[in-house]
């Protein structure tokens, strides 16, 4: 099956006759990474995976709109992308430093690059994945559990100082290895609760 959609424009020219091999491949391809994503966003697995289904059946229904020369690839994640942040702004305001985040992440998603923000979040992991033990500790108790500065200093008995020392030295790191999306990719990876600060 893969060979007869060995090209976006051939995949997008039997989606556009209602070919339902087409779109059984389209699904198969991209269900699983659009779910880890919207899920990055949402972090609510039920509702990721309604999001992402949503997507796939108006693309089927809008189908006789797609140019052959479409990047399905990009629309499907920015679809996605749009479908989480209507449903985040139904839940919740947000704040200009979300804001500041959600429009970096568009940014990220309309790069010519199709895999850049795969490239990114796979950058980011890595890099965190080699910090020194404390410090990553102290990183991922700021950035994923979101735990404040005093907090993590009391919970490992460490002063606030030293907290802050490790949190810098993370951050330096990791945009050593990523460079200036850094913010925009751990907010992304680690959700719209947490503030990022780096500070």
């Amino acid at each position: 099956m893969k060979k007869a959609f060995n090209t976006t424009s051939k995949l997008i020219t039997l989606l556009k006759k209602g070919d339902e091999n087409a779109y059984a491949f389209l699904v198969d391809t991209y269900n699983h990474k659009l779910c880890l994503y919207a899920n990055s966003l949402m972090n609510d697995i039920p509702l990721s995976e309604d999001i992402v289904q949503n997507v796939f059946i108006k693309v089927w229904e809008g189908r006789h709109n797609l140019k052959p020369d479409f990047s399905i690839k990009s629309y499907l994640y920015k679809s996605v992308y749009n479908a989480c942040i209507s449903q985040y702004k139904k839940n919740q305001s947000v704040t200009a430093l979300e804001k500041k985040y959600i429009e970096g992440l568009e940014h990220i998603i309309e790069d010519k690059d199709e895999d850049a923000l795969e490239k990114l979040i796979g950058l980011v992991k890595e890099a965190i994945q080699e910090l020194p033990p404390k410090c990553k500790e102290v990183f991922l108790l700021s950035k994923k559990e979101g735990l404040t500065n005093i907090e993590i200093s009391e919970y490992l008995n460490l002063s606030k100082n030293t907290i802050e020392r490790h949190i810098n030295m993370a951050f330096s790191r990791i945009r050593k290895n990523v460079g200036t999306k850094t913010d925009t990719i751990l907010f992304l990876l680690f959700g719209f609760q947490n503030n990022l600060k780096t500070e």
